[in-house]
């Protein structure tokens, strides 16, 4: 019999930061839009990748995992606890990108990769992995920066350090592994796909990471540094915030059409982000670019 052959299938279950669009307590001008039916809901962020379009690896854990594991036939159960779920890669130990590990708490076992940075504050300063671990085998598998990692025949990994000067909510500064982003590779074909769902800055060594990609996901929080405090919700800019604006002389849609990636497609896109709402100005800057906004549920063969 002729053997199948697979490409890497990416598959969006989340596409926006953390809140969601709309964000519950959020009146913005972008979230009553999206409400009244200018753009669709999206939950938070995370994806799962497969290179056999059989066993899943989740990359971040969001609190809306259950609605996205039901969304996503492949992620559905192929018999009474036989879970298409291998394991779970974690960016970093923030709740909109952990919360969701709770969720899958009637696994009898939970494999997570994760670097130890990103792992101590899971175990001593949130405490999610010390709770989980009570209800089910929680397998850590140490994630270091920089050394390839085989996940499954045909997929590897690299994770690569993401600098940032965001303040860390439950744990001391790290110097390396708080914030990480995920080179994958399809063995078989060499595809690779870069998730950046969180980065502040596109440094040398990040750049170097995500040129010539086939695919590269990356943090498409706000439009503006300024879009949060000009519209009165918070004190501190995209950057204060570990994010990369996309506007600007020196945003992320002046800058990312040098590296050579295949495709493009900004994810973790924050409740305020004009990009959210398909005839906007800012929308068609995306476009015209040649670059994608994620929507949850979009497909991805790398």
């Amino acid at each position: 019999m002729r053997r199948t052959e697979f490409r890497v299938l990416l598959r969006v279950l989340g596409s926006a930061a953390g809140g969601g669009s709309p964000q519950w307590n959020c009146g913005c001008q972008v979230c009553a839009a999206v409400r009244s039916g200018a753009g669709p809901p999206r939950t938070q962020s995370s994806i799962a990748v497969s290179a056999d379009h059989r066993r899943w690896f989740l990359l971040n854990a969001s609190p809306d995992l259950r609605a996205q594991f039901e969304a996503f036939p492949g992620l559905h159960p192929r018999g009474q606890r036989a879970t298409p779920l291998e394991a779970v890669l974690l960016t970093d130990a923030e709740l909109d990108h952990t919360l969701g590990l709770l969720l899958l708490r009637e696994a009898r076992a939970l494999r997570v990769y994760a670097t130890p940075a990103a792992h101590k504050t899971l175990c001593d300063g949130s405490g999610l992995l010390s709770t989980l671990r009570h209800y089910c085998t929680v397998e850590w598998r140490a994630v270091i920066p920089g050394a390839d990692l085989s996940l499954t025949d045909g997929l590897s990994c690299r994770a690569f350090d993401v600098p940032t000067a965001k303040r860390a909510r439950f744990a001391a500064e790290a110097d390396h592994g708080r914030v990480v982003g995920y080179r994958l590779t399809d063995e078989r074909s060499g595809g690779t796909l870069v998730y950046l769902p969180a980065v502040q800055a596109l440094t040398p060594a990040l750049r170097a990471e995500i040129e010539g990609c086939g695919c590269l996901l990356i943090d498409g929080t706000c439009w503006r540094d300024d879009e949060l405090v000009r519209l009165g919700l918070a004190g501190k800019t995209a950057r204060e915030m570990g994010h990369l604006p996309i506007d600007g002389p020196d945003g992320s849609l002046a800058q990312l059409p040098s590296l050579g990636a295949g495709r493009t497609i900004f994810v973790h896109i924050n409740n305020t982000n004009p990009i959210l709402l398909a005839d906007s100005p800012e929308r068609r800057a995306v476009r015209e670019s040649g670059m994608e906004v994620a929507a949850d549920g979009m497909e991805v063969q790398v």
